[in-house]
């Protein structure tokens, strides 16, 4: 690319512009919607549809093809196993967000040494919701890292999988992370039943599958206080043969989906996550132990695990609870991590929790070899920001939105545990426009706009993604501004700068 333009309908995108080999390679974004292409000068073998523009550039479409021909081209395109690095997960619903996600961590002084960025994560509930495959959630954050010049190691995360059947689109598409949700498998009602109860539910517990008996169990967790590196925990039988009935079929379908995912993917390097955040009651210091113990026995290797935490994590808005009782529950969960580890705790729901990350970083700097042991999920947070920047540039299609997430919240909570009020919303005929960004900083509309975001996107979806298209700058500054509030907290020195582990090792528990 020499001069100004690349083609005579867009203009290059700077920062994505590489050279590798001879062959040079640049986005160029389109003048009429916003959208891009990738032109290239040298070598184009391989890539689809491509044609050649007046300055003897080649131009192509970004589609999945072309895609996958790039980051054989570019390696830095693809995702790794990023280790024990603090990480942060950027969930992005529209595919859009990327730009603004690499933006806060080069905003914040420091992040981009010590936070290891997973830019391509989803769950499969929300490409449900969505209507996007695992690929195309690769590929939208790919072409978004090189709109922005990213070369640094980075993460694709296949969130809450929770069959053998739901591993294969991610495995396929070359994810590095990917997060088992045995929460099907977790026995809340546990907690409040009585002794003979529990007997009776440790009685129907998948013994082969666990390749253990309860007579084991008791000899290896019964044996006076479990030493946690400075803090000593006992377990009393009462509370090892609650956690075994609430967590011996979490454990033992995580050893299953563990060995499976081992099974599919061979020699090639990857994560696991093991996730027991959604459900109903908190996971104690002695549960976390027995997991991890359990897990650890069975041959299991994790890089981090996500605990039903005290208090409510509640998407889209800041946490709700006694945080000095979060804050020691913590303490005692950070412990078992480095122990039994050492491995990240896990925060999901992350969106917008600012009071819980100065606790969290700071029981989990200790180790000072190591640095932060966490990880931190947020997705619904850069959703809302988008609806920000829609009430910003259109609000009219903001009003609509508005009013379908009054007229539909009540159906749409029914898979969350939240607590907005629909008469706290105003509807969208009771606010000026010049005010409508500002529900946004609102509790109960942010919650409500926050989870109806999967009926809103069937309806609104295309406007919503053309509008942020067009608008790509002003959504990546707003991105920009709102994550510097997420990130800022998570710079703790402790572990000094990080690489990405070596691509044959599988860090974790």
């Amino acid at each position: 690319m020499r001069g100004a333009t690349t083609h005579r309908s867009g203009t290059p995108v700077v920062r994505s512009r590489v050279t590798l080999r001879g062959t040079e390679y640049v986005l160029v974004r389109r003048r009429d919607d916003g959208g891009t292409m990738l032109a290239i000068r040298g070598d184009a073998s391989g890539f689809e549809a491509g044609v050649v523009a007046a300055d003897g550039m080649t131009v192509c479409p970004t589609n999945a093809a072309n895609a996958a021909r790039l980051r054989d081209r570019l390696p830095w395109l693809r995702p790794v196993p990023l280790g024990l690095a603090t990480s942060f997960g950027f969930g992005d619903r529209l595919g859009l967000a990327t730009p603004g996600h690499v933006r806060a961590i080069r905003r914040v002084a420091g992040a981009e040494d010590l936070v290891a960025p997973v830019f391509a994560q989803q769950s499969v509930r929300e490409n449900s919701r969505t209507g996007r495959t695992p690929h195309q959630v690769l590929d939208d954050a790919m072409w978004g890292l090189l709109a922005e010049g990213w070369r640094a190691p980075w993460g694709a995360d296949a969130d809450h999988l929770k069959t053998a059947a739901d591993i294969e689109p991610f495995a396929q598409t070359g994810y590095t992370l990917f997060t088992i949700d045995p929460g099907d498998h977790v026995d809340d009602t546990v907690d409040s039943a009585s002794a003979s109860a529990v007997e009776e539910k440790i009685g129907g517990l998948p013994w082969p599958v666990l390749e253990t008996t309860l007579g084991d169990l008791e000899r290896r967790y019964l044996v006076g206080p479990i030493d946690l590196g400075g803090t000593r925990v006992m377990i009393g039988r009462d509370a090892l043969h609650r956690a075994a009935a609430k967590y011996g079929g979490a454990v033992a379908h995580t050893a299953v989906m563990y060995r499976r995912l081992s099974e599919r993917l061979g020699e090639r390097a990857f994560e696991l996550e093991v996730s027991v955040d959604e459900t109903a009651t908190p996971t104690t210091v002695a549960d976390h132990i027995v997991i991890a113990g359990e897990l650890r026995r069975l041959g299991v290797r994790w890089v981090s695990l996500a605990p039903r935490l005290e208090g409510r994590f509640e998407k889209g808005v800041d946490y709700i609870g006694d945080l000095d009782r979060l804050a020691a529950s913590l303490a005692g969960h950070a412990a078992v991590a480095r122990t039994y580890g050492p491995y990240k705790l896990s925060l999901h729901s992350g969106s917008d929790k600012f009071s819980i990350y100065p606790i969290i970083t700071g029981l989990t700097a200790r180790a000072s070899d190591l640095g932060p042991l966490l990880h931190v999920k947020t997705a619904g947070t850069s959703y809302l920001e988008a609806l920000r920047t829609i009430a910003r540039v259109d609000p009219p299609l903001f009003r609509e939105v508005l009013a379908h997430a009054r007229m539909r919240y009540e159906v749409d909570r029914a898979t969350y545990h939240v607590s907005a009020a629909l008469d706290r919303v105003p509807p969208p005929e009771a606010i000026d426009d010049g005010d409508l960004a500002d529900l946004l900083e609102r509790f109960d509309a942010r919650q409500v706009l926050h989870v109806t975001f999967g009926s809103a996107l069937d309806r609104f979806g295309e406007r919503l993604r053309a509008t942020l298209q067009r608008e790509q700058e002003r959504y990546a500054e707003i991105l920009e501004a709102h994550f510097e509030r997420h990130l800022a907290p998570l710079m703790v020195r402790g572990g000094g700068r990080w690489t990405a582990p070596r691509p044959s090792t599988r860090t974790g528990g």
